[in-house]
């Protein structure tokens, strides 16, 4: 049965880029095998993801809405085929879809039209090899280091990838002629990767940006201090202002996920006041003391 990324996603076919990373992030939470302990979890997690890698992508999501799962196959040139709207006996050409899938073009052959767009099927011509998918799964200080990792995907297929320093959720490595074989001689299809970060109760990511929380004790908050923070690169230090409440946010520029190609990501530390559960004797003493001179009232502030 043919697979329909909208419906897995659970949005419209009009649906923006916002409302399909909303839709994927949720799912994904939902779906991940370290959360979601229900065996099937895991699989409607690669389908969400392969689902996201296409609609997330402009060319691809258009590609697939014209051809539906075979779009994968479609040549480089089809729009230059296609756009012009002429067929070669001189009809014009209509294109529908219904379901993501590819009805066919009326009054025209489709063969004669796209010159054996699906390699030639059906007319003993080479097939192309098929891209193919596989999922590359790192924790978040992986991909904040990149380097090297040996991946295995069964049998003699092994391979030593490269991996980008800052390599983000749904981006995807190439590997080239390492997808499906071609037929006839033709040239095999190419192995992608798609990265997939696994969830950290330490590190919240928001596209380059990564976010934290950073408890402090009362001292801490109340007088100001410089504390350390642990980030996926290392510790850092930061400076607590003096008055800091619960939930005011420390931004430290550059210390988000690494950019080989443009600006970093920020690092945000969210403040968080701690209290010991079991005070010592002397330290109930001197809470006890402070409660008792000062008339600072939370509530009423």
């Amino acid at each position: 049965m043919a697979r329909d990324f909208y419906a897995t996603l659970g949005v419209g076919r009009d649906a923006g880029a916002e409302e399909i990373q909303r839709a994927y992030r949720r799912l994904a939470r939902e779906n991940h095998p370290d959360v979601n302990k229900d065996p099937q979890a895991e699989e409607r997690f690669k389908e969400v993801g392969e689902a996201y890698e296409v609609l997330s992508d402009p060319e691809q999501r258009r590609r697939y809405d014209r051809f539906g799962e075979d779009f994968r196959q479609v040549p480089d040139d089809w729009e230059q085929r296609v756009g012009a709207g002429a067929g070669p006996r001189g009809g014009r050409v209509r294109y529908t879809t219904s379901g993501g899938g590819f009805d066919g073009f009326e009054g025209v052959d489709i063969e004669d039209l796209l010159g054996g767009f699906f390699g030639g099927r059906g007319r003993g011509g080479p097939v192309p090899g098929a891209d193919q998918e596989a999922a590359l799964e790192l924790a978040v200080e992986d991909a904040y280091r990149g380097g090297q990792r040996h991946l295995n995907l069964g049998g003699d297929r092994e391979y030593d990838v490269k991996i980008p320093p800052g390599v983000l959720d749904g981006q995807r490595i190439r590997l080239a002629g390492q997808g499906g074989r071609g037929s006839g001689n033709a040239a095999p299809g190419d192995l992608y990767l798609v990265v997939r970060i696994r969830p950290d109760r330490r590190y919240r990511l928001d596209g380059r940006d990564i976010h934290v929380e950073l408890p402090v004790t009362p001292p801490e908050a109340a007088l100001g201090a410089t504390v350390p923070i642990t980030t996926p690169g290392g510790e850092v230090k930061a400076r607590v202002a003096a008055g800091s409440s619960s939930g005011r946010r420390l931004r430290l520029r550059g210390e988000g996920m690494p950019n080989p190609k443009g600006k970093p990501g920020d690092l945000y530390a969210e403040v968080r006041i701690k209290v010991p559960k079991r005070p010592t004797k002397r330290e109930r003493e001197l809470y006890e003391e402070l409660a008792a001179v000062s008339d600072f009232d939370p509530r009423r502030t």
